[in-house]
């Protein structure tokens, strides 16, 4: 089974080369890194190429955001099963592409994910955060439930049957391709209850009051056009993060 991971890139000089080397050292082989470049304007590119591996190709071309430069990724992978790594993040260890590997060795299963911890930015040893997101079911669906999306991996038939991301979003495409799926099926989703994704704080969507209300927006709007609920659902979302800073 091959597994084809996508990274979108854009001004990550001082973090793209970690989120590489993770994907380099994991000890399954039979992987695809699709490093997406929309030509920063720091660093990153010369940061890429320290950090290349053999399993690694490279795509530098202009994209309008970060849902393009996926899609992108999306069309080119040529792997049975696809996932994302962003450039600010890592995997956690290098065994977490044969954790999901094995996950998928039910042809039954066409969804796999996991929990993830949030970590500092400048101290990437300090936990902050964990999403730990439990099983599938509607209900949960329209109580907020969502998996972590960079912990989600999907063959590439889902892709075929549901689409991409809908760049007409700009901060809320994840959640809205997350609620197409789940909403029409889930059967065939399997959790893994492990953290194997560490993400750094500070990402597009809770920078600002600005786009902390944006993302809101577009999460209710995204909630609406599937059929999944209406303010509870949102609100139920939002109000579940809370439990993220529990002491564990």
């Amino acid at each position: 089974m091959k597994i084809s991971i996508v990274t979108a890139v854009y001004n990550s000089e001082g973090t793209v080369g970690e989120a590489i080397s993770s994907v380099a050292i994991q000890d399954y082989r039979d992987v695809e890194h699709l490093v997406i470049e929309g030509k920063s304007k720091d660093g990153s590119l010369a940061a890429i190429d320290a950090a290349a591996h053999d399993r690694m190709v490279l795509v530098s071309e202009p994209d309008t955001g970060i849902y393009d430069a996926l899609n992108k990724g999306i069309a080119q992978a040529s792997g049975d099963v696809v996932g994302f790594l962003h450039s600010d993040d890592y995997l956690a260890h290098p065994g977490v592409l044969s954790r999901i590997a094995e996950a998928f060795s039910d042809p039954a299963v066409e969804a796999v994910y996991s929990d993830l911890d949030y970590v500092s930015q400048s101290d990437t040893s300090r936990i902050v955060r964990r999403w730990a997101t439990g099983p599938y079911s509607p209900k949960r669906l329209k109580w907020g439930w969502m998996p972590a999306h960079p912990t989600l991996y999907l063959r590439r038939s889902v892709y075929d049957r549901f689409g991409q991301f809908d760049t007409g979003f700009r901060i809320a495409a994840d959640y809205d391709f997350i609620l197409r799926y789940f909403s029409q099926t889930g059967s065939g989703s399997a959790y893994i209850p492990e953290v194997l994704y560490k993400m750094r704080l500070g990402g597009e969507s809770n920078r600002d009051v600005g786009r902390i209300m944006r993302k809101s927006t577009e999460d209710y709007r995204a909630i609406r056009r599937n059929g999944v609920g209406g303010p509870i659902t949102l609100m139920m979302k939002n109000v579940s993060k809370l439990k993220q800073f529990l002491p564990r």
